[in-house]
């Protein structure tokens, strides 16, 4: 079986690469990055550290191709691929679409059969929002034969990866737990058959509980931990008072997610447990800066901040304290290296708090979250 995988960063290799090999698949990534495509045809494999243990793990049956020298042998893998999939980050997906797109209709012309395309990135709709993006670039009965074989279902994927340097180029440390949910409906043909896939028929619940959990509870330690002059997780993590928050935010975040979605009480508190334990794991301390980066994107409306104080204050009809305390840290997050951060304190001079929060935020003026994410970030400006 033969896989192409746009992205051959830390999580592309890290993360779906390894699980791609461990089921049986020959991997040709597919990147930019000279470097690392240099090396995986040099080297045709590459070693995965599982932090906070003595483990470690070989990929074999591994290739790169540079997607801007090498379209036309990228083109040609897509054609004959058995499956497709992604971890470039949200705003690459669209760079990547034409090629996709050519490729994909290189395919329906050679009748190549039914394929999927997963976007294993960190976002809503990721696998969707890829097939509009490809979409844009075929016209008439191009599209309608490339749908027809093609099967973009969305997924939900969940491993820590931290920023790292190492001086061999391909290694690299993730850690050991992982999540890979793929829903079943918009599947082509047979279901991809990679081991650690879970496929499920609905999978919102599923992408729901991740980013209210690992996001939005990994945003705790970021900002709190910024705005208590933390360097690290790890530090933040060791602060009594930013693990009281962050056990009161993912309570929050929990009460939404049982009620909206009928989870077990018992088993989602074990679930946010967890996730508890792996930000404490000292090999999978990050720096608060880039866990914190791009501020205003994840004080979007959809995002793991807002939409849940949102939903915790409709549906408990209860003040979410926690949260609005982690709202106001990321409004007070004043990293000058982070051009969205700087964005978000240029706004809050010229135009206010409450005018910056509703344009950011997409809240209503008069909802009671603006004026308790106001009283919060007061007091903790003080």
């Amino acid at each position: 079986m033969k896989a192409v995988h746009f992205g051959a960063g830390n999580i592309g290799r890290g993360f779906i690469g390894a699980l791609l090999d461990q089921s049986g698949f020959e991997t040709i990534f597919v990147d930019v990055n000279e470097t690392l495509i240099n090396q995986l045809n040099e080297r045709r494999s590459y070693t995965v550290e599982l932090a906070g243990s003595a483990e470690s793990l070989e990929v074999h049956h591994v290739s790169g191709l540079n997607s801007i020298q090498q379209e036309a042998a990228v083109i040609e893998a897509i054609a004959e691929a058995d499956l497709i999939t992604t971890a470039v980050g949200p705003h690459i997906l669209s760079v990547i679409s034409g090629l996709l797109a050519k490729g994909l209709k290189q395919r329906s012309q050679n009748n190549g059969g039914s394929v999927n395309v997963i976007a294993c990135e960190n976002m809503i709709g990721g696998s969707e929002s890829l097939k509009a993006s490809v979409l844009e670039h075929l016209e008439g009965d191009e599209a309608d034969a490339v749908l027809a074989e093609t099967g973009f279902p969305n997924a939900a994927v969940d491993r820590i990866v931290p920023d790292q340097f190492n001086e061999d180029p391909l290694a690299v440390k993730v850690e050991p737990y992982y999540e890979w949910v793929v829903e079943t409906p918009p599947i082509k043909g047979e279901r991809p058959a990679v081991e650690g896939i879970t496929y499920v028929s609905d999978l919102t619940p599923y992408i729901e509980r991740k980013l209210f959990t690992v996001n939005t509870g990994h945003a705790v330690p970021a900002y709190l931990g910024y705005y208590y002059g933390h360097k690290t997780i790890m530090e933040a993590m060791n602060d009594p008072k930013v693990k009281d928050v962050l056990r009161g935010t993912l309570a929050e975040t929990g009460a939404v997610l049982v009620e909206k979605y009928g989870f077990d009480k018992e088993t989602h508190q074990a679930y946010a447990d967890k996730i508890i334990e792996r930000f404490e794991n000292p090999d999978l301390s990050d720096e608060v800066t880039r866990v914190g980066r791009a501020p205003k994107r994840k004080l979007g409306p959809k995002d793991r901040l807002i939409r849940p104080a949102f939903e915790y204050a409709e549906r408990m009809n209860e003040e979410p304290s926690h949260l609005a305390e982690v709202i106001a840290a990321a409004l007070l997050y004043d990293y000058k290296e982070d051009p969205e951060a700087a964005e978000i304190q240029e706004e809050l001079k010229n135009d206010g708090f409450q005018a910056t929060l509703v344009r950011v935020s997409g809240l209503d003026a008069g909802h009671p979250l603006v004026q308790l994410v106001e009283q919060k970030y007061n007091q903790m400006k003080a």
